[in-house]
């Protein structure tokens, strides 16, 4: 066991613990509990969620569920997109939490309401977590004009980074150059979501690594799906994962979307369609776990819990032994804070004191039980306390009433 000191919304110290030491005023027993740093949610769009309660109709592939996203987001208004972000992020936060890269769609449908809407809750958020604004061309750049100036202007209105789906384009090889070019104009970051379908027919991958070495933006480009990535055979998938990390391009894979609407079209056997995790990570990839959409056409289940994407991925990528589920577990620590750049993330000395402590004692239980999350810290100062109380009243005795009612 170890004692993690804090100041000024840092941590101080993290030596091994004394029991002989006073108790400070303000300490917190955690009483040999897990302590990991705050969860890092790398891919999710806010402004999509809970759609299912206005839509009837199931997507059945990736295209269509941008079809049917497209056809509500004419509905979209600032209030109507605050109330279902709030609606995740009270859920996220709850579940540990601590910062948010969300993708804001920026196009001619919904405009710039997106924006304004995800940088008023940017504030309002601020002391329980940090949100990442992603400008995001989910409906192409040059299939839908006017787009790339709306992208300019979001990153003027405080974006801070980029976004593109070469694969939702007539010209996808332009598309990634355009955002390479917004990028660059505008020193941020880029955030791609790239082949998500089930065989190796676009593969625009190999141009994103192309275009991450002409810029010399190492270290600064993520990419989400991926999943063709997994219909190569491995000799090939192994020379595409060396570029990546040569290029220092992250991976987030997205298990709930990816698993949901990969595979539809096999008869025997279906494919799980997960970017090749284990393969990356053996690479030296880092890879993210991400929740990506929840409840909408994409992904029609979702919680916001990061421990439930680490779960999945557990299961479908035969991900088991205690090495793999700690590996899991940095999915959703250390390998996204280092995709999103976070300098000053972890339990060091020095960084930022976001921190969550679960009911259990062994890294990989929070894979494999699931366990609650007893307290939450954002710079030291406790945001979540989650209490519980358990009645085993069948050990009690109690029991239905006359009648099976229950006793009031």
């Amino acid at each position: 066991m170890v004692d993690i000191a804090i100041a000024g919304g840092s941590i101080a110290a993290v030596s091994p613990h004394d029991p002989a030491l006073p108790q400070q005023a303000l300490s917190i027993d955690v009483r040999g509990r897990l302590v990991t740093p705050g969860l890092i949610e790398s891919h999710i769009h806010l402004d999509k969620a809970f759609l299912t309660e206005r839509i009837a109709a199931p997507a059945t592939s990736a295209a269509e569920a941008i079809r049917l996203v497209g056809e509500a987001k004419r509905r979209f208004t600032v209030d109507d997109i605050q109330a279902r972000a709030r609606r995740v992020l009270e859920l996220a936060i709850a579940a540990g939490t601590t910062t948010m890269r969300t993708h804001v769609e920026v196009d001619p449908i919904v405009g710039l309401m997106g924006m304004e809407a995800m940088l008023a809750l940017k504030s309002e958020y601020a002391p329980a977590i940090d949100l990442q604004l992603c400008a995001f061309a989910q409906e192409g750049i040059l299939q839908s004009p006017g787009t790339e100036p709306l992208l300019r202007r979001a990153l003027q209105m405080g974006a801070g980074l980029v976004g593109g789906c070469p694969y939702n384009d007539t010209d996808p090889l332009k598309h990634i150059e355009i955002v390479f070019r917004l990028a660059e104009a505008f020193g941020v970051d880029i955030d791609f979501h790239v082949d998500f379908f089930d065989e190796p027919d676009h593969l625009h991958i190999r141009e994103i690594v192309a275009q991450t070495m002409r810029a010399g933006w190492q270290g600064r480009v993520a990419v989400g799906h991926l999943t063709e990535l997994a219909a190569l055979p491995p000799a090939q998938q192994d020379e595409i994962i060396a570029d990546l990390a040569t290029a220092g391009i992250g991976v987030i894979c997205l298990p709930a979307t990816d698993l949901y609407l990969m595979g539809r079209h096999d008869d025997t056997s279906p494919r799980r369609g997960l970017t090749p995790v284990r393969r990356l990570l053996a690479a030296g990839v880092p890879v993210a776990l991400a929740s990506n959409n929840i409840q909408n056409p994409f992904t029609t289940i979702g919680t916001a819990d990061l421990a439930h994407m680490a779960l999945i991925t557990a299961v479908a990528a035969h991900m088991g032994t205690p090495e793999d589920l700690r590996a899991l577990v940095d999915a959703i620590t250390v390998y996204p804070a280092r995709i999103l750049r976070l300098p000053d993330y972890g339990l060091a000395p020095d960084a930022r004191a976001d921190l969550v402590v679960w009911e259990c004692e062994q890294v990989e239980d929070v894979v494999a039980a699931q366990p609650a999350r007893a307290i939450v810290l954002k710079q030291g100062r406790v945001t979540i306390e989650h209490e519980r109380r358990l009645h085993t009243r069948w050990r009690e005795g109690a029991g239905p009433g006359p009648m099976g009612r229950v006793p009031g």
